[in-house]
């Protein structure tokens, strides 16, 4: 008979409202045999006691909605970001707060560097410093001969020199979208959404997200998760070519790898048919740390680089309306053929504009071909109003809010981007729930730090630096919130009858507390100490 190990804690708080709570959970083979007390496994001939977690509390591993594998790999490359932010070894970078700042540090690198390697940085955001916008004027200042490229936190804008701009031929021609330009028509070095970065990228040899196709990089994300109380992630844009699924299957398929990746094909890169043959061929090749078969759209760009799609007034200041990276027939198409194909849909939407384009092309899908339990979700759908949500539950869509931008942006689109009234609605998870519409709440990683007591406390309190509440009425409660980054976000990854709660025939999938999050205070939920995790009933320890 295979071994029993009882996990004794001081407290288990389950989400399996059939028993909340308890204080024992009984594990074998890497699944949940019981739960209840020290006896919970007597029927199934009892067990071995582990009581290294006697004093803590156990609750459902935790399940990050939409995340990126090159959440951790991006620390190859500086930080020039406005918030303190500490790099997955543990390394503190000091968050920049004006143009200068950013400069002397790309000047420090820029020393350094072999004349022959572009500079790379990232985790810049202008709407912190609205007083001056960073230019090819500024990078120039850095380097004037090496290529100089700063991507913005939300990676749908990079800026870049003047080095840059001539190597890939971007110039006064009016005809090429997404540059944004001086008064004389001379493009300023900013270049906005996937179309008009790439090739720039591709011309420099920089892939983000090729950064986290190494085996080490995808081991540096388990430790990170570890250390947050993540036993599963999604990744949500991945090319996945055969020799970069090789590595995942090779990684996550060894005994000490402590977490679950749930990667969404690129759905933008290809034909709607070609991207919906290549999702179910990969979902044959899942394995249980390695879910396929899910596909990522992605509609609109992001609020504070204004490049969402937002409904009438627009933006503050007249700001012109954002950019479609896929304009609303070419959406549509891929909807259609995706949702035909039984393919599950991960569909970017910042904007209410955007989230009403997708609702419209969704409906339609449906209309042709029906389907039960197609588990298509919005993604970040920060500006949805309480009509979009009913709509959402009405078909049967689900929505993944970004309530960390609450925190990191909420005071910038209170003050820049939408004002008082539309900042309040942000990320309403109040609204979703009433409508009854299944929620889950993200990071976005690396846009903002991996960690969902941190993104649950977001969604709880609604804080931002400033100490506004931005939208009192869209709070959750701990519970809710709880649900949110655990159930919520298994269901929104076709996972909630395998994980998400601590009930019998569940994987023994945990996170370890100090504290337990529903009895602490709301304000003081993300300052709990995470001491590790449990995955498939292993022990793993920051």
């Amino acid at each position: 008979m295979p071994q029993t190990t009882i996990f004794a804690a001081r407290r288990i708080v389950t989400m399996d409202p059939n028993r909340p709570e308890a204080t024992h959970v009984a594990v074998r083979a890497g699944r949940i045999l019981a739960v209840g007390d020290a006896d919970c496994a007597d029927g199934w001939g009892g067990g071995q006691i582990d009581k290294r977690f006697r004093d803590a509390v156990l609750v459902p591993g935790f399940v990050e909605g939409h995340a990126h594998l090159m959440a951790g790999a991006m620390w190859r490359y500086p930080y020039v970001g406005f918030h303190d932010r500490v790099a997955p070894d543990g390394t503190p970078w000091a968050g920049l707060t004006d143009i200068g700042e950013v400069t002397a540090r790309l000047k420090d690198i820029d020393a350094s560097l072999p004349a022959d390697t572009p500079l790379v940085a990232w985790g810049f955001d202008p709407i912190f410093l609205p007083t001056e916008r960073l230019n090819c004027r500024h990078l120039d200042a850095v380097s004037a001969s090496r290529p100089v490229i700063v991507m913005h936190s939300n990676f749908h804008v990079l800026t870049a020199n003047s080095a840059v701009m001539r190597l890939v031929g971007y110039d006064r021609n009016p005809n090429i979208k997404g540059l944004v330009r001086f008064e004389d028509g001379t493009p300023n070095g900013e270049v906005q959404e996937m179309a008009a970065m790439f090739p720039i990228l591709r011309r420099l040899g920089v892939d983000f997200r090729a950064l986290a196709r190494t085996a080490d990089a995808i081991r540096d994300l388990g430790r990170t998760a570890v250390r947050v109380g993540v036993t599963t992630t999604a990744d949500l844009f991945n090319d996945l070519p055969d020799a970069d699924l090789d590595t995942l299957l090779a990684v996550t398929g060894g005994d000490e790898f402590p977490l679950r990746i749930v990667p969404a094909l690129n759905g933008i890169a290809r034909p709607p048919d070609e991207v919906a043959a290549r999702a179910r061929d990969l979902r044959k090749r899942s394995t249980d740390k390695l879910r396929l078969g899910a596909v990522k759209l992605m509609a609109d760009g992001s609020i504070q680089a204004f490049t969402a799609r937002l409904k009438w007034p627009g933006y503050l200041g007249g700001q012109q309306n954002g950019i479609w990276n896929m304009p609303p027939v070419q959406l549509a198409r891929a909807i259609e053929v995706i949702h035909a194909a039984g393919v599950q849909m991960h569909i970017h939407v910042n904007g209410d504009e955007a989230s009403e384009t997708a609702l419209d092309a969704l409906e339609a899908a449906l209309s042709k071909h029906p389907r039960g339990d197609h588990r298509h979700i919005l993604q970040h759908c920060q500006m949805a109003d309480a009509a979009q949500f009913v709509r959402m539950a009405a078909l049967g869509v689900g929505c993944n809010l970004f309530s960390n931008h609450i925190w990191y942006f909420g005071d910038q689109h209170h003050d820049i981007t939408l004002g008082p009234d539309r900042a309040a609605r942000m990320d309403a998870c109040r609204a979703a729930l009433d409508a009854g519409v299944p929620l889950t709440v993200h990071s976005d990683a690396p846009v903002t730090p991996l960690g969902p007591l941190h993104t649950a406390w977001a969604a709880v309190n609604r804080i931002t630096p400033s100490g506004r509440v931005l939208g009192a009425a869209q709070r959750l409660t701990p519970t809710e919130a709880l649900h949110a980054v655990t159930l919520g976000a298994a269901w929104s990854l076709k996972l909630d009858h395998e994980i998400g709660s601590i009930a019998c025939g569940k994987r023994a999938d945990f996170a370890i507390l100090a504290e337990d999050p529903l009895t602490v205070p709301a304000e003081e939920m993300r300052d709990i100490e995470v001491l590790g995790t449990v995955f498939g009933g292993r022990v793993f320890r920051p």
